[in-house]
Parts: structure tokens; sequence; C-alpha cells
């Protein structure tokens, strides 16, 4: 139950909705106790008006006493149904109060969660996989609610009932109380036991459902891979390995609940022969009515379904415990990317690496070494070098998706750790490397990074993107919705909505992750021409594998495992007849032979 204690802050906000709930949960067992005490008054009525309808058969009176008779009993019935009907309306009240609250809990820690995912930085999300993270905000939530709810609900009106019951009937007959109630520490002792196992196996459920969800988030998002290798056929064979793990494990907790509930009958049946037998006893010895019997028999029905329900309250509380523990380690996991002053002022442009190194967290690979170089406000500075060269760590490290593991990085001769990581990222414009459009419509997809927009402002962005034409081709133009991940796309034309979207923003400093790979050599020039215009006076910092694409930057960095082996402009590059002449002859190279 430790786990459960990280949700007592939302009942103390709920607390008077509970506390109404409570109030319910009592009338309506009130109004449930009552009746047994009218059959008790009731059969001791009928078993003394026989034996005086009897004495009278010879005085011809016994139309009347019958007549009296059927009207009493017609009363006492009326008086139950009447007794049902009350505390039916007060268990709808009970449940508008407290499954209600289950709701509202529900809304508050999938909305807690959502915001705990948006403060995390993007190692996090290197770590962990998709599939699991909707499973917690999904499935373990859901189960989580059951215990805020249902769990609790039954659990209550459990608890109210018994102590409503068991003092009434002690109030009669002790012995005969402790005689009809001898099989429940029978029940706790198997409870108790049983419920360690629902634990451990609710446990093994929940990571075999992430596993699931996560293979068929993955196989949903690869589909077009899939197809295209004939690995359907594969593919269903490994999903139902997974699903068969998951219903064995399903199946095995199956089994241990189901011990619970024929067991609970048997000591219920127990309870009744004890009742019926103890208490003809105690009639005989004229501690009791024969009214009592039939009172306490009706008692131990009404504990009937709460001591049934046990189990399955248990198993739910048991489940919601195993799913809170996943969701604490994940809500106990802190942001690495935090500002240390929270300053929130507006940025120029000037970025500054001194010394720099970077190793990555979770792979222990260092991609940088000892980088530093300057790029001055306005400036055009290009980053060239093969695969694995860190050239997308640079990129990375200045939108801050992680902190440098030494030295440091200065926006505005300031730490770059100063800046609060909304007043940086809203100054800069980042197209990465993969890019990622949402399944909406195209302007709504360009006009992603700004709270407000007029259309002309997405076409013109558009334009300078050089997507303008091709959108229009639609027969939405930018009303047009695409699929997922951009699906309807195609790679030249996804990256240049990409483009678009950090156009809009009109930020400081916009960085492309050799985002134009995808696009013909005219259609970058055509791009790189806009972008000159657009980013006047703004620091621009393009990453690409392509000479063309960067020849014309103010200043080139040339990356080689880590380090900046060459600085200059193009010319100057060139003459140096170093690392980036011999990548400028070889696509010189590749070139020709393409054109021939």
């Amino acid at each position: 139950m430790k786990e459960l204690k990280h949700l007592n802050k939302y009942f103390y906000k709920y607390r008077y909705r509970l506390v109404l709930g409570f109030i319910f949960v009592t009338i309506s067992n009130f109004f449930g106790v009552i009746p047994a005490k009218i059959i008790r008054i009731a059969f001791n009525l009928v078993s003394e008006n026989i034996t005086l309808y009897k004495l009278y058969a010879d005085f011809g009176s016994q139309k009347g006493i019958y007549s009296i008779f059927s009207k009493t009993v017609l009363i006492f019935g009326l008086t139950v149904l009447l007794m049902a009907l009350l505390r039916g309306v007060f268990l709808f009240f009970m449940r508008q109060t407290i499954i209600v609250v289950s709701r509202l809990i529900e809304y508050d820690i999938k909305n807690d969660i959502y915001a705990h995912y948006q403060d995390l930085s993007l190692a996090f999300y290197r770590r962990n996989n998709t599939g699991d993270l909707m499973n917690r905000i999904t499935e373990d939530v859901s189960r989580v609610r059951m215990y805020v709810g249902p769990a609790l609900m039954y659990l209550i009106n459990t608890i109210v009932l018994f102590l409503m019951v068991i003092s009434t009937m002690v109030s009669i007959n002790l012995k005969l109380t402790v005689y009809s109630l001898l099989p429940l520490p029978i029940m706790a002792v198997i409870i108790y036991y049983v419920n360690s196992i629902i634990h451990r196996k609710s446990e093994h459920i929940q990571e075999q459902l992430s596993n699931l969800s996560t293979f068929t988030q993955e196989t949903f998002s690869g589909m077009r891979l899939l197809k295209a290798y004939g690995r359907e056929e594969q593919i269903q064979r490994d999903f139902e390995v997974q699903s068969e793990e998951y219903k064995r494990r399903s199946m095995n907790l199956a089994r241990v609940q189901a011990f619970f509930y024929p067991t609970v009958l048997l000591l219920v049946g127990i309870s009744v022969i004890l009742t019926v037998y103890i208490g003809g006893v105690e009639v005989k010895s004229g501690n009791i009515t024969p009214g009592n019997i039939a009172e306490f028999i009706v008692y131990i029905n009404q504990l009937t379904f709460p001591m049934m329900s046990l189990g399955w309250v248990t198993s739910l509380i048991q489940r919601a415990s195993a799913s809170q523990k996943r969701i604490n380690d994940f809500m106990h996991t802190r942001p690495e990317i935090v500002s240390t002053e929270n300053l929130k002022i507006k940025i120029q442009g000037r970025i500054e690496f001194r010394n720099v190194n970077f190793t990555y967290p979770d792979t222990g690979i260092q991609a940088l070494k000892n980088i530093s170089f300057t790029a001055e406000q306005g400036e055009f500075v290009a980053i060239i070098g093969r695969t694995g060269s860190g050239k997308s760590t640079i990129a990375n490290l200045i939108a801050r998706m992680y902190d440098a593991t030494a030295g440091e990085l200065l926006i505005d001769n300031r730490n770059i750790r100063n800046y609060t990581t909304e007043s940086l990222r809203s100054a800069m414009g980042f197209v990465p490397q993969e890019v990622f459009l949402f399944s909406d419509k195209i302007s709504n997809n360009i006009a992603f990074g700004v709270d407000r927009f007029e259309k002309e402002e997405v076409y013109e962005a558009a334009r300078n993107a050089v997507v303008y034409d091709n959108i229009m081709a639609f027969p939405k133009g930018f009303e047009t919705t695409i699929g997922e991940r951009g699906i309807t796309l195609s790679g030249g034309q996804k990256q240049r909505v990409s483009i678009a979207r950090a156009i809009i923003k009109k930020p400081q400093i916009i960085i492309f992750d050799d985002c134009l790979s995808a696009v013909d050599t005219k259609t970058e020039e055509e791009i790189l021409s806009n972008l000159g215009k657009v980013m006047i006076g703004k620091t621009s910092i393009i990453i690409s594998h392509r000479v063309s694409t960067i020849k014309n930057a103010t200043k080139i960095l040339v990356l080689d495992k880590g380090e900046i082996i060459e600085t200059g402009t193009h010319e100057q590059l060139i003459e140096k007849k170093g690392t980036y002449f011999d990548l400028y002859e070889k696509q010189l190279l590749e070139e020709e032979q393409l054109l021939n």
C-alpha cells in the first residue's frame, strides 16, 4: 500500500466529495440493515399469529385475525420495499460522488504525467520506448482509477456494513454471532497469503503488456518497411508469441483470483449452517426467538457480496499498487535539463563553444572533444563532416537537448544553462535531421511553433521553403490533412515543410541539421537564397554532408571524430587542400559521373 500513498494528495483535493460519499455509504447501509429487523419482527409475528389463529379455530374469529394478520404482513412487506428503494437511492448518490471523484483523479493523474513528460529531457526518451510510456498514461492510470473508484467504494461499503451488521448481531446474541462469523478468520488468512501472489503476478502482467504495446506501436510505425520486406507472417508469429505470453500470465492471475469465489461461497454456506444449528439451540434455551435466526441469516446474506467482492477488491488494490509503482518510478525521474538562473531575456544570437566535450549518457560514446568556435550574431556558420563526426550533437547542444559534459556553451556571452528552456528555444528555429510531421493540416504543421498566425504568413514561409507550389497542387491546398508522420508527402516535401515551420517563427537563431538531403540541387539553391534574405541579422547554423549546401557560409567547420580539424571559408579551405578539399573533389566527381 505504500506505493498508493502518492494518491493521498488527490484524495485531499476532493476530500469534501469523498466525505459526502462516505455519508451516503453509511445511510445506504443503514437502510440495508433495517429490513433484517423488520423480517425478525414479521417472522415472530407470523409464528405468534399462527398459534393464535389455531386457538380461535372454534370461536369464529379467525377471519378477523387473518385480516389483521395479512394487513400487518403487507405493511411489513411494503416497509421492506421502501427500505430497499431508499437504499438504492443513496447507493446511486454514493456512486455519483465516489466514482465521479475517481474520474476526476484519473484526469488529474494523466495531466500530471503528461506535464512531467514535457519536462523530461531527450535522453529520457532515448532510454525508454514509446509503448511503455504510452502504457503508463493509459493502462496504468486506468488500473489506479479502479482503486480510487470501485475498489475504494466497495471497501468503504464493506467496512461500514460489517461494523453495522456485526454490532447489531453482538447486541442480539454474542454466542450466535461468534459461531456465525467463525469462518471469517479463515478467509483473512487465505487473503493474506493470496495477496502476495496477486501482487507479483500483476507486476508481471503489466511488464508484458508494456512489451506488447511497444511491439504493436513499432509494427504500426514501421508498416511500410514491414511490407517492403514481406515480413508480415514473421511479425504475425512474433505478435502471437507476445500475446500468448500475456495470455499465459493473465490466466495464471485469473486462476488465483478464481480461488476466492468458491472459497467465499463455501464459508458463507458453513456460516448459514452454524447459524441455524446454534440458533436452534439458543431458541430452545429461550435466549433468542426464531425471528432472530431469520434475522441472522439475512445478515449473513448481506455480508456475502462484500465477502465475495473482497477478493476482487484485493486484486484491484494489488494491481493498482503495481501500476502506481511504475508511475511513481517515472514521476520521480528528475529533468536533466534545468535552468540555474531562470533568465527570461531576449536572445540576440551570438553562440560560443569553449572547450566543449560531450559524452552520450546512455551509450558512453564521446561525441565531441574540445570543441571551440564562435558564431557571431547574423553570421552564417556551416558544419560539415563524415557520418558520426558529431555534427548533430552540436545542434542538439545549441538547442539544449543535452548539456555539455565539460566546457562551456555561451549564448550572448551567458552560459546556456542560465536561460529557461522556454526563452532559449522560443528564440530558435530547429529543423532536425529526422523530420516529424503531425497527422494534421499542412497549414497547422507549418504554424506549429507559433501561437497566432495569419494565412499569409504560412504562405510566405512555404514560398521561402520552396514548397508552396507543391502544396497548392493538392486538391485542398494548405488544408490538406497529411497522414501519420507526414506519410502523404515525399521526403523532399516533408523536409521543406519542416523548414517552413522553422522560418515562420522568425527566430534569432536557426539550425538546419542536414535537412536538405532529400532536396535536389536547384531547389536547394533557391531555399538557401531565400534563407539569406530571411535571416539577415540573425544567426544561421547549417549542418550538411554536401559541400554545395554550405560553400557560401561565412565560416565553415570541418569535423572528424568529434574534433574540429579545419576552419575557414570555402575558398580558404580549398586552398588548404585538406579534408574539406578531399570532400569537395569527391563530390564534384560524383556529380560529373551522374551527369554522364
